[in-house]
C-alpha cells in the first residue's frame, strides 16, 4: 500500500485559493484526504495510488501563492479517508502573510460584461484568483468570518458556486452577487441619496461626462474622479496648483496619451495594476493634468473602474487619491462626506468596509516609487537572524517593516508621519502587521534623527515590549536596502540627519551593512531658513552662491531690498541656516536660477520641473571641481553653480531652448561629479560594485549618466527593483542594518 502524505505549506498561502486548488488536484488524481488552513499555513493530509503526482501538482500552488516552505512527511497509519474534504480552519502557526489586493481577473471582467451572466454589470465581483484581500481582512486564517465579507451572507446561488468543485469561485471568500453583496449608492455633496436613480454607476458615468467631480470609494480608499476638461477646477478646489494628477485609462486609449514600451505595458497590465509614470507622446499635451513631460497612467483594476471607463467617451478619467499628500487614504463614507464636501459634487460609495487602507502603487522605468496596493504587504526572504525586528521607517514617505523567521514583511505606504492622522496610521499599521505575523519584537530600528515622531514611537514601543533600540542613519539605510554585499554606496536624495548633526543628502559610502563609512559627499552649503529653503528654492540658491550677483538676480525677481538684506545676514550670521549636502536642494536651486520653478507647491516639484526642462535639452560636459575636506573627497557644487550662472547670463531673454540645454547640462555634470566620487572610492578600495539609491535616482538623465559612467569604469552599478529608491525603502534598510548588527556584534 502506498503510504499517505502529510504536507505543510508555508508562505503567502492564505487568501490565494489554495484549498480549492488542492481539492481540484486531489479530485483529478483520485486522491482521498483533507486540506485545512492552520493559522497562516495550509496542511494537507492525503493518500492514493497517484500520491506522488499529487504532491508534485500541489507544490506549484495557485496563481497568487508565494510558497516559502513545502514539507512532506509519510503517514504510516492506514488512512481513514474515503473522499477528499476541505476542513474548517484551525488556529495554527503564524508564519506567512496575506497577499495584497490585486486586479480583477479577465474571467470576472468577462462575467461583468456578459448580459447572460448573473454578474452582469456587478461592480464587486471577484473569485479565488483576484480582488480584495489585504484591505478586507481582520485576522488569519483567511476565512469569510474574519473579513468584512462576513457582513454579506451568501444567497443560495452564491452558496452553490462556493461549494462547487471546478468552479473558480469554489471557496472564494469574497464571492457575492447583486442579490447578496455590497451595494453602490450615489450621494450628492450634502450626503443625501440622489433621487430617481436606477443605476448609481450609470448615473455617475453620466455626471462625469457632464463635468462633475465625483468622490469614488474603491478598494483601498477614496479617489476623486473627473474628465480631463475639469482638471483646472479640481485643482482650484483642492488647492493643488501644480501637482500632477494620475489618469485611469482604457488600454486602447493609452497610446494616445503616452509612449509605452513593452516592459511598461507589462507593468500596467500586471496583477498589481500600479500607476506607471510614462513619457507623454506630446510634451505640450494634457498640461492641465501634468505640466511635466511625464504623465501617470493606470489601467482599471476593479469591475467598477471597467464599467465607468466603458461608459466614458474619452476613455480616460483623472483618478487621484482623495487624501491630502502625506495623509492616509480616506476610507470611511462619513469621513469622505465631511472632508470632501467642498471638493466633490457627488459621492459614489459602497457599504463594504475597508479595514486596511491602501493607496495606489506607483512605478517609473521599472522602478518602484510607491509601494502599496497590489504590491504590498511585500514579503522578502532574507536571513537576519533569530530575533524578530520592527523597523519604523523615516518621517516622510514612511512605511514599516517587520522581520521574523527569515522573512521581512514591508507594509503599504503610510505617508508623512508628522501629520497626526498619519502618525496614528503608522501605529495602526504596526499593530496590524505584527498581529498577522505573530511577531514578539526583540529589536526596534529607527531613524537616527532624535526628533522624528517615528523615533519617539519606537522608544515607546521598546519600553512597553522590553525591546532593544537601534538608530540607523537615513542614508545608510538607503544603501542597505540595495545590497548586503560590500559596496560603494551612492545616496542622493532630499534630506537626512547626518552623524555630525548636519543635513546629508549627497553621500558616498564604503563598506557593508551596517558599517558604511562616509568617504565623499557633495559640498556642504547653508540652507537659509531650514525648511523655508525647501519651499522657496531661491533661498537655497543664495545659500550655495552667496554672492552679490545672486542678490541682484533676486531683486530683479521681486525681492525687496529688505528681504534680500535679511537673507544675506542670515547666511553670514548662520542664523537658522543648517548646512546640507542634499542633492535634492542642489537641483531645487538650479531650477530656481533657471526660472523653471521658484516656489515648491508639492514635494519634489522644483527638481521635477528641472528634469522636464532637461528632457527637452542637449547636455554638454563642463569642467568639474573637487577638493578634500576633513579627510573626505568633496564635489564642489558652488563651482558648478558659478559655471551655470555665467552661462545663463549669456542667454537671450526668453531663450527656452537655451534654458533646457543648461538644465540638461547641469544635471549631466552633477551626475558626472557624483559618479567620479564613487568610482574613485571604488578603485581606491578595490570594491567592484556601486549601489545607487535615493529619490534623485528616479531622475532618468541623472540615473543614466551615473550608470553609463560607472560601467565605463568596469564597475557594476546595482539598484533595487524590489523596493522604492526613495524613502519607501528606509524601513527595509533599517531592518537589514539591525539584523546585520546582531549578526556581526
Amino acid at each position: 500500500m502506498v503510504p499517505g502524505r502529510q504536507i505543510v505549506i508555508k508562505g503567502v498561502v492564505q487568501g490565494v485559493g489554495f484549498r480549492p486548488f488542492v481539492y481540484a488536484k486531489a479530485v483529478a488524481l483520485g486522491i482521498c484526504g483533507t486540506v485545512q488552513n492552520q493559522g497562516s499555513e495550509v496542511e494537507v493530509r492525503a493518500a492514493g495510488e497517484r500520491i506522488d503526482e499529487f504532491v508534485h501538482a500541489v507544490s506549484t500552488g495557485p496563481l497568487m501563492a508565494q510558497i516559502d516552505h513545502f514539507e512532506v512527511r509519510n503517514i504510516l497509519d492506514p488512512p481513514p479517508w474515503t473522499a477528499f474534504t476541505i476542513l474548517p480552519s484551525g488556529k495554527g502557526a503564524l508564519s506567512g502573510m496575506i497577499p495584497p489586493d490585486i486586479a480583477t481577473c479577465q474571467a470576472c471582467i468577462k462575467d461583468v460584461t456578459d448580459p447572460a451572466s448573473r454578474y452582469h454589470e456587478y461592480w464587486a465581483t471577484s473569485c479565488t484568483d483576484c480582488g480584495p484581500r489585504y484591505s478586507i481582512i481582520e485576522s488569519l486564517p483567511y476565512d469569510r468570518e474574519r473579513t468584512v465579507m462576513d457582513q454579506f451572507p451568501m444567497c443560495p446561488e452564491c452558496g452553490d458556486e462556493y461549494m462547487s468543485p471546478g468552479n473558480r469561485r469554489h471557496h472564494a471568500q469574497t464571492i457575492t452577487c447583486p442579490q447578496c453583496g455590497p451595494s453602490l449608492q450615489l450621494l450628492d455633496h450634502q450626503g443625501s441619496p440622489v433621487k430617481g436613480v436606477r443605476s448609481p454607476l450609470l448615473k455617475a458615468a453620466d455626471l462625469l461626462n457632464a463635468g462633475a467631480i465625483i468622490a469614488i470609494k474603491g478598494l483601498g480608499g477614496f479617489h476623486l474622479a473627473c474628465t480631463g476638461g475639469v482638471a483646472e477646477e479640481l485643482r482650484r478646489r483642492l488647492g493643488r496648483s501644480g501637482q500632477p494628477f494620475a489618469v485611469m485609462t482604457r488600454a486602447d486609449v493609452l497610446p494616445s496619451l503616452a509612449t509605452i514600451s513593452s516592459r511598461e505595458r507589462a507593468i500596467l497590465e500586471s496583477q498589481a495594476r500600479p500607476i506607471a509614470v510614462l513619457t507623454k507622446r506630446d510634451p505640450t499635451a494634457f498640461l492641465a493634468i501634468s505640466s511635466l513631460h511625464t504623465i501617470g497612467c493606470m489601467l482599471p483594476y476593479t469591475p467598477l473602474h471597467h464599467l465607468l471607463l466603458s461608459l466614458h467617451s474619452d476613455g480616460y478619467l483623472i483618478m487621484t487619491s482623495a487624501n491630502m499628500p502625506g495623509y492616509p487614504m480616506i476610507i470611511e463614507n462619513k469621513e469622505a462626506l465631511t472632508k470632501l464636501q467642498a471638493i466633490a459634487d457627488f459621492f459614489l460609495v459602497h457599504d463594504r468596509p475597508i479595514l486596511n487602507r491602501c493607496d495606489d502603487s506607483v512605478m517609473r522605468d521599472g522602478l518602484i516609487l510607491r509601494l502599496s496596493r497590489g504590491m504590498s504587504p511585500k514579503r522578502n526572504a532574507i536571513d537576519l537572524g533569530d530575533a524578530p525586528i520592527l523597523a519604523v521607517g523615516p518621517e516622510l514617505s514612511a512605511n514599516i517593516t517587520i522581520y521574523k523567521d527569515g522573512f521581512a514583511t514591508t507594509s503599504p505606504h503610510v505617508g508623512n508621519v508628522k501629520n497626526p492622522l498619519t502618525y496614528a496610521y503608522l501605529q495602526e499599521t504596526i499593530g496590524r502587521i505584527r498581529d498577522f505575523i505573530g511577531a514578539d519584537i526583540k529589536v526596534i530600528a529607527h531613524d537616527a534623527h532624535p526628533g522624528f515622531l517615528s523615533t519617539r514611537y519606537a522608544k515607546t514601543c521598546a519600553e512597553e515590549w522590553g525591546s532593544s533600540l537601534l538608530p540607523v542613519q537615513h542614508h545608510r539605510a538607503h544603501i542597505a536596502s540595495v545590497t548586503r554585499d560590500p559596496c560603494i554606496g551612492i545616496a542622493i536624495d532630499g534630506v537626512g540627519y547626518g552623524d555630525d548633526g548636519t543635513i546629508w543628502g549627497g553621500e558616498v559610502f564604503a563598506g557593508r551593512a551596517p558599517d558604511f563609512s562616509r568617504v565623499a559627499h557633495l559640498e556642504m552649503a547653508p540652507m537659509p531658513g531650514g525648511d523655508l529653503a525647501t519651499r522657496f528654492p531661491e533661498r537655497m540658491l543664495y545659500g550655495i552662491l552667496p554672492e552679490p550677483e545672486t542678490i541682484d538676480l533676486l531683486l530683479t525677481r521681486g525681492w525687496s531690498e529688505q528681504e534680500a538684506g535679511i537673507l544675506a545676514r542670515q547666511v553670514t550670521g548662520r542664523t537658522n541656516t543648517p548646512l546640507t549636502s542634499s542633492t535634492g536642494r542642489v537641483l531645487d536651486a538650479a531650477a530656481a536660477l533657471l526660472g523653471v520653478c521658484r516656489e515648491r507647491t508639492y514635494d519634489g516639484e522644483p527638481a521635477m520641473q528641472l528634469e522636464s526642462a532637461a528632457a527637452r535639452g542637449t547636455a554638454e560636459e563642463w569642467e568639474l571641481t573637487f577638493c578634500e575636506e576633513k579627510g573626505l573627497r568633496v564635489f564642489s557644487t558652488r563651482a558648478l553653480f558659478r559655471d551655470l550662472f555665467a552661462r545663463w547670463k549669456q542667454l537671450s531673454p526668453g531663450d527656452q531652448r537655451g534654458t533646457c540645454d543648461l538644465a540638461a547640462s547641469f544635471q549631466y555634470n552633477l551626475a558626472l561629479g557624483i559618479s567620479h566620487l564613487a568610482i574613485d572610492a571604488a578603485k581606491e578600495r578595490g570594491i567592484p560594485r556601486i549601489a545607487l539609491s535615493g529619490g534623485v535616482a528616479y531622475n532618468a538623465q541623472i540615473r543614466r549618466v551615473i550608470s553609463e559612467t560607472v560601467r565605463r569604469s568596469d564597475l557594476d552599478l546595482i539598484l533595487s527593483r524590489e523596493y522604492p529608491l526613495g524613502d519607501g525603502c528606509i524601513s527595509f534598510g533599517q531592518c537589514v542594518c539591525a539584523g546585520s548588527v546582531r549578526e556581526n556584534p
